[in-house]
């Protein structure tokens, strides 16, 4: 069995915050209509009610939570709404009513925001309970007589596993102008996408079932890998007082199949990387939430992995090449058609081929960078795309990618004179950002090399995702298919995992062997493809392919108005690096011996 292959896959994924569902059709209800008088104070140390607000003015309460990724790009998103109806008698406040975030770490949000609008603590969430917010961010917008005529999410763009790239309704600056024009809000509610507000509570205090007793450790196994100090997710659950302020949360994405981040049914072949809980850890942590998630005694567990310092490689680098030259400036927020993907060159002058045993694509902020892609290059190629025969993929980084050195023997070769092509994908999260990201490589000495990795795929160039327009429709079809087969595989090659890639109207992705002489045999199936966690799945028990075998894959594209992250349902779509277009790459991963991977040629 071949193992530690995951330095060399190709993963992509973004760790999304524990979301809501979103969408104009709303189920929350208008609790308290008319807003009763409240002292609140801010990070300032000034008490604010709300005779500070003008009794002429509307007023936008937003409930904003310092760890809730949404919270964080939204809050920036509001800062502009708070200057741009400034002068038309619209004022905005910032609510912060979970009981973890602390007046320290409020001030910082609103530091490093520059937020121009008052955000303020709200002690054991009575402020929220008053009105009835249940997520972070959520909007309530009150007339000059304090009663409630929104509530709701500020727009569509970011929600529930899905990330748009512009607003298909401006929910909360289209209230705000039928108000100011005099006219009833159109649609006064919508459902609001966030992390549930962590509300202070009692403990069951007879429940046997606490942090310290059985939850450490179902959470050590499945989820602190990310949820921890300076790691991906944006919040931490290594101790019992941060889990339990989390409990709801937690239970919230595993009873919706968010958490973990695993796609792959479980009806074909098994993997080593495969994250889940078992029915019984999930009873038991739906049994702690509900008696307020308590704390219990301190976890007998060892302490946790040493944080690598710099680079997680094996060892020190034998050559680190920037990514860019200088640090590229990611504006606050993308656009339609704003900073996403971005292609970088970098000619490391290589007279001799380098096997690499291990490699670190290490971002300049975890924030920003979504993933980032090498692919080695024959010299003369201006540009390079997914799409070329002649670019070989290498490495690729993900949120949550742990580096590992490859089996003994085993290495990816860079070719003598190639050079080096970065793909980045930038996520703007709402602040201004300047980012330069690295690659180190480790070199093995070429007589150590017994078996090369390499990757290829079945992929589709020539296609049109038909759109609304096309159709006579207000969309396009929510399952349009679309199939690829690779190239024949050579004699002794091991198949070690696979990568599918699509992007925002990706729905579903399979691959199946096609043997010589057999019937094709499903090897991985994704029903429900995410373009936020666009995980590697890795072989458990590695497959040794008979000559001339192929894999065939096919992908499904849902191009509807269903789909809360197609950019344009009206659209026909085509292969594309961006992230409006669309891919159809079936990446996968296989080893053969180096004797024979010098006669043979299959990227």
């Amino acid at each position: 069995m071949i193992t530690g292959f995951r330095v060399i896959v190709f993963v992509v994924g973004l760790w999304m915050c524990a979301v809501g569902s979103s969408g104009l059709a709303a189920s929350p209800e208008m609790v308290s209509t008319k807003l009763k008088d409240f002292e609140l104070t801010d990070f300032r140390g000034r008490n604010w009610t709300l005779k500070d607000f003008p009794q002429d003015s509307f007023l936008v309460v937003a409930f904003l939570g310092t760890e809730c990724p949404l919270a964080q790009f939204y809050a920036t998103r509001l800062n502009s709404l708070a200057d741009k109806y400034s002068t038309e008698s619209v004022r905005v406040m910032g609510v912060m009513s979970n009981r973890q975030d602390s007046l320290e770490e409020i001030a910082a949000f609103a530091r490093r925001r520059d937020l121009s609008y008052p955000v303020v603590k709200d002690p054991a969430n009575r402020f929220a309970d008053q009105v009835g917010a249940e997520r972070t961010p959520e909007v309530f917008v009150y007339d000059s007589e304090r009663n409630l005529r929104y509530r709701g999410r500020i727009d569509d763009e970011r929600g529930v596993a899905h990330q748009g790239l512009a607003p298909r309704r401006r929910d909360l600056r289209l209230a705000i102008d039928e108000l100011l024009a005099g006219r009833k809000v159109t649609v006064p509610i919508t459902e609001a996408s966030g992390c549930i507000i962590s509300r202070t509570k009692d403990f069951a205090t007879e429940s046997d079932i606490t942090y310290g007793t059985h939850i450490a450790k179902i959470l050590r196994k499945n989820c602190v890998g990310c949820h921890r100090e300076n790691e991906l997710a944006p919040f931490s659950i290594t101790d019992g007082e941060e889990a339990s302020s989390w409990a709801d949360m937690i239970v919230e994405v595993i009873r919706e199949d968010r958490m973990p981040p695993w796609h792959a049914d479980d009806k074909h072949e098994k993997f080593a990387n495969e994250r889940s809980l078992t029915e019984e850890e999930k009873l038991l942590i739906y049994k702690w939430a509900e008696a307020g998630g308590p704390v219990g005694p301190k976890p007998d567990l060892p302490p946790l992995p040493a944080k690598p310092v710099g680079w997680q490689l094996p060892k020190e680098p034998d050559l680190v090449l920037p990514v860019t030259f200088t640090p590229v400036t990611v504006p606050a927020e993308g656009g339609s058609r704003g900073l996403r993907y971005e292609w970088y060159m970098q000619t490391p002058g290589f007279t001799e081929d380098k096997w690499v045993t291990a490699a670190e694509l290490r971002p300049g902020n975890r924030e920003i960078v979504h993933h980032i892609l090498a692919f080695a290059v024959k010299p003369g190629q201006e540009r390079a795309t997914l799409g070329r025969a002649d670019v070989s993929y290498l490495f690729g980084y993900v949120p949550g990618a742990r580096v590992e050195e490859l089996p003994p023997g085993h290495a990816k070769k860079i070719p003598a004179g190639h050079n080096i092509y970065f793909q980045v994908h930038y996520t703007p999260n709402g602040v201004p950002q300047k980012v330069q990201s690295h690659m180190g490589l480790v070199f093995a000495d070429p007589a150590d090399v017994t078996h090369e990795i390499r990757t290829s795929s079945a992929r589709e160039r020539r296609f049109r995702i038909p759109g609304g327009k096309r159709l006579g429709k207000k969309e396009g079809p929510s399952d349009f298919p679309i199939q690829a087969v690779s190239s024949p595989l050579p004699a002794n090659a091991t198949l070690l995992a696979f990568s599918p890639h699509m992007h925002l109207r990706g729905k579903s992705f399979n691959y199946e062997l096609l043997a010589p002489g057999s019937e094709p045999r499903m090897l991985l199936n994704v029903p429900a493809y995410d373009f936020n966690w666009q995980n590697t799945y890795v072989l458990e028990e590695p497959i040794e392919l008979p000559a001339g075998s192929r894999l065939r894959c096919k992908a499904v594209y849902d191009n509807s108005l269903s789909n809360l992250s197609n950019p344009n349902p009206l659209v026909d779509v085509y292969f594309g690096e961006q992230t409006w277009d669309e891919m159809m790459i079936g990446f996968f991963h296989y080893s053969l011996p180096v004797n024979l991977a010098k006669n043979t040629d299959t990227n």
